[in-house]
């Protein structure tokens, strides 16, 4: 895979997604969005790849909103496309049956926000800073602020900053459950990837079947959601991977997961 404006390293399962665009703040602009849906569709078929890391580059922002030069001059018809666009791309990493990690490095705004939020887990650097300002542009968010903040911090708390357009550190974000985890600067990414490298260590399909029934399960009643729970559970228990993981935990040795 080859991208303008992103970056890409695969080692050893892990993908380390970069936006690389530190002179701009690494801002969304149409390329970007763009990018990151192919990368996110890539990325999931690629049977070599069983997590991702998103991050930004530099050390000031991991993504400092949308590039407003473009937003600027749109109508009604091209926003409503352009926002359809992005929600569209950050679905595609949040519905990924591997896990996604943001890594949090800087500024965190905006779409940038709308991003990590997207992402299964978020670690946050000591520096970051997270914030929806759309309304100090007279907009709203458009890549799904008021869908996913409210699910993460709670309603009251989310619209306190949606309607504020208030920047919070990233202790704040830690408190309020808008992150997992802050970690000093130097060991952001290698703290991401101790994180993703433990999630790795488990049975591949059960981590795919928890994703999968989390996401689906919170737009579910709790009885459909608790089916769902259930099937998953059955289906897991006819897997090379359930008996190799019961075996192993019998016999108290690590066990070798194959994804079968």
């Amino acid at each position: 895979m080859s991208f303008q404006t992103l970056a890409l390293d695969l080692r050893d399962g892990l993908a380390v997604l970069t936006v690389n665009r530190p002179d701009k703040l690494n801002a969304l602009n149409d390329q970007v969005i763009g990018e990151l849906g192919q990368a996110a569709a890539a990325l999931g078929e690629d049977p070599a790849v069983r997590g991702v890391i998103l991050t930004g580059a530099g050390s000031k922002a991991f993504v400092a909103g949308a590039d407003i030069s473009e937003l600027a001059s749109q109508g009604p018809a091209e926003g409503k496309a352009r926002s359809l666009r992005g929600q569209a791309v950050f679905r595609r990493f949040e519905a990924l049956r591997k896990p996604v990690v943001a890594a949090v490095n800087g500024f965190c705004l905006g779409g940038g926000c709308e991003l990590a939020m997207a992402c299964h887990l978020r670690l946050a650097s000591a520096e970051a800073r997270f914030g929806q300002p759309e309304v100090k542009l007279g907009i709203g968010p458009g890549y799904g602020g008021t869908v996913r903040l409210p699910r993460l911090v709670g309603r009251g708390r989310a619209l306190e900053l949606l309607l504020t357009g208030a920047m919070i550190d990233a202790q704040e974000a830690w408190r309020i459950g808008l992150v997992n985890r802050v970690v000093p600067a130097d060991q952001l990414l290698p703290e991401a990837e101790k994180l993703m490298r433990g999630i790795l260590a488990q049975g591949p399909l059960a981590v795919a079947a928890v994703l999968e029934a989390v996401d689906a399960g919170l737009e579910m009643s709790q009885d459909e959601a608790l089916l769902l729970e259930a099937n998953h559970f059955g289906l897991l228990s006819a897997t090379e991977d359930m008996r190799e993981g019961m075996a192993a935990f019998l016999a108290k040795r690590a066990a070798a997961f194959r994804s079968r």
